[in-house]
Order: structure tokens, then C-alpha cells, then sequence
């Protein structure tokens, strides 16, 4: 049998290599992003299925589930961001609304949306992007909106796992700093970024559940 994979904000980054391992590994995978041409790029380049998708639109993320129509999605990676460098006291309404419904909302709508046929099905895996700027033991450091949004990332990760049954899981992991559109130089190449992602997506039966990664191994929530 082959699995499918969606993957969100999957037109560059480490989005597209984590894409670009699973086609790799033999999966079906749905290339997603916001903008219509760059996904239809690197669904081509990559050999996958391209999706538009805004997160933070609920209306979007129903369209999609609507196009998708019978085909099973078995693993899930909430990997689409936003990112700012505002602070808790000067950020504007604008700022706030886009961070929580694309960083955390987004994520609870899609799992709402794929984990419930998981769970029916007997098998899945869910990973959700997150941060250590969203680790109470990394002491929450990095702009306030990504620091609070990514720290209730990982709470709803918790939350979501203990809703899970059979052959599924529902992980959080930290890729570090990795060069890749929009991170700056500096950080590790976008491989080692992903490569934390797809071994969750693909563990065996009696893998983890619930638990927070980086570079395979558990760090502090």
C-alpha cells in the first residue's frame, strides 16, 4: 500500500525537502502553499500532487479537503509559519491575527479535518513544526508572536495525542535554524532540518506519541 502525505507550506524550504525525501521514500505526497504557481513548480519538480492552501483561511482548508475528495491522507505535516519580530506589548491586531491563525489555528483545523480518518483507519502520523523559541524549558526566547503560538503548538501536539488510537501518532519536533527562503545564513542545510520530520512520518508501529524532537532525539516541552 502507498501512503499519501500532505505537507503545508511545502513550495520551498524545508517544507519541499521534506517532500522531496517522502517521493524519494516512495510516498504520494500534496505539495501545499499560498501561492498557486510556486506550488505548481515544485509539484512538478518534485513528481508530487500541488494544492493550493491558505492555513488560515477555514474556507481554503475546506476547499481543499472538497478537492481531495477520496483520496486518504495518512500523514500530515503542519509546516507553514508565520513569522515576526513584533514584541507582546507592540504588536498590532493584524500581526496577532495572522501568527495564531496560521501557527496554531491552522494546524488544529487541518488535524480536525485528517486525524479522525487516521484514527478510523487504524493508522497515521501527524507532525506538527515547531520551535524551541516555544520551550517553557528552552525559556521561550524569539518574538513574542512566534514564541506563544509555537508553545500552544505544542500543547495542542499533547492534547491531540491523547486522542489517538491504533497505529497513530501526533508529534511536535524542533528543526533548529536552517538556511532556506526567508531564514537567513547561518544555519544547518535544509536536510538536516527535515530529516527529524520524516523519520517521525515514518517510524514503525509502537513509535513515539506526544513527544517533542530535535535531531531524533526528545527535548524539553
Amino acid at each position: 500500500m502507498t501512503r499519501t502525505a500532505l505537507v503545508t507550506g511545502a513550495n520551498r524550504g524545508i517544507g519541499r525537502e521534506v517532500c522531496r525525501q517522502l517521493v524519494a521514500s516512495g510516498l504520494d505526497v500534496v505539495v501545499t502553499g499560498r501561492d498557486a504557481d510556486r506550488v505548481s513548480v515544485a509539484a512538478e519538480e518534485l513528481g508530487a500532487r500541488g494544492e493550493v492552501l491558505d492555513v488560515a483561511d477555514p474556507g481554503s482548508v475546506d476547499d481543499l479537503v472538497d478537492r481531495l475528495g477520496g483520496v486518504t491522507i495518512d500523514a500530515l505535516v503542519n509546516n507553514a509559519v508565520s513569522y515576526d519580530s513584533s514584541t507582546v506589548l507592540g504588536v498590532d491586531d493584524a500581526t496577532l491575527d495572522a501568527a495564531f491563525a496560521t501557527n496554531l489555528v491552522g494546524p488544529w483545523r487541518l488535524m480536525r479535518a485528517f486525524l479522525p480518518g487516521m484514527v478510523e483507519r487504524g493508522y497515521g502520523r501527524v507532525v506538527n513544526v515547531s520551535s524551541g523559541w516555544g520551550s517553557f524549558g528552552e525559556g521561550l526566547g524569539g518574538p513574542a508572536t512566534y514564541s506563544v503560538t509555537k508553545a500552544g503548538l505544542n500543547a495542542l501536539t499533547v492534547k491531540a495525542s491523547r486522542e489517538v488510537s491504533g497505529d497513530v501518532t501526533v508529534n511536535a519536533m524542533c528543526p533548529a535554524w536552517v538556511d532556506s527562503a526567508g531564514s537567513g545564513s547561518g544555519g544547518r542545510h535544509v536536510s538536516e532540518g527535515a530529516d527529524t520530520i520524516v523519520w517521525l512520518l515514518t517510524h514503525p508501529p509502537g513509535g513515539p506519541n506526544g513527544g517533542f524532537f530535535r535531531d531524533r532525539t526528545p527535548i524539553e516541552w
